[in-house]
């Protein structure tokens, strides 16, 4: 075990110190409306029948699979990063156990990718899916199936698919077709 992982399991015991059941709750509604990214695919679906934002579920359904593509399919596998409960078996972990490796978080991932996305919709929604990214992430270490590097890779590499798939969807599509983008179209 690495002298990183060591500090990083000492942080999720510390979290666990405040563990009560609303906090167990929150988490718990949390691992289990992402746990695919399911939220996200409802909204996105939503925001793709909906014509007027037709464009703005395109660009969160690029996001979600260009996350689940590198995290899920190359990522994940590649490092094979065992999860923390697995180190810890001192740790009665409160939701079902993941089966896939730990890094990087996929449910942080998603939320960024789909929290990034969503920007130009305006702000009200961004920073409500960056709110609900953020409060996603803290729940992966709360919940001990994920270590901070986890969850931070998560986060990183979700938003930059989350801009890749903005400007993809900037690139081959006109901008004011995209709902809240107030900028102009470059001819």
């Amino acid at each position: 075990m690495t002298v990183l992982s060591v500090a990083e399991l000492r942080l999720l015991d510390f979290i666990q110190n405040i563990s009560n059941p609303v906090f167990d709750l929150i988490a718990t509604i949390l691992n289990y409306i992402a746990a695919n990214g399911e939220i996200f695919i409802i909204i996105t679906a939503l925001l793709l029948i909906y014509k007027p934002t037709r464009k703005n579920g395109l660009i969160c359904a690029t996001a979600l699979l260009l996350d689940f593509i590198i995290l899920n399919l190359l990522i994940k596998p590649a490092v094979g990063r065992i999860r923390p409960y697995d180190l810890n078996p001192l740790i009665d972990i409160i939701v079902r156990a993941p089966h896939d490796f730990s890094f990087p978080s996929g449910h942080t991932g998603v939320s960024f990718a789909f929290a990034a996305a969503i920007a130009p919709m305006g702000k009200r929604a961004y920073r409500a899916a960056l709110i609900l990214a953020v409060v996603m992430g803290l729940s992966r270490l709360y919940l001990y199936v994920h270590y901070p590097t986890d969850v931070l890779a998560g986060a990183l590499i979700g938003f930059l698919c989350g801009k890749a798939a903005l400007f993809l969807w900037k690139k081959t599509s006109d901008c004011d077709k995209i709902k809240g983008d107030k900028s102009p179209t470059k001819r």
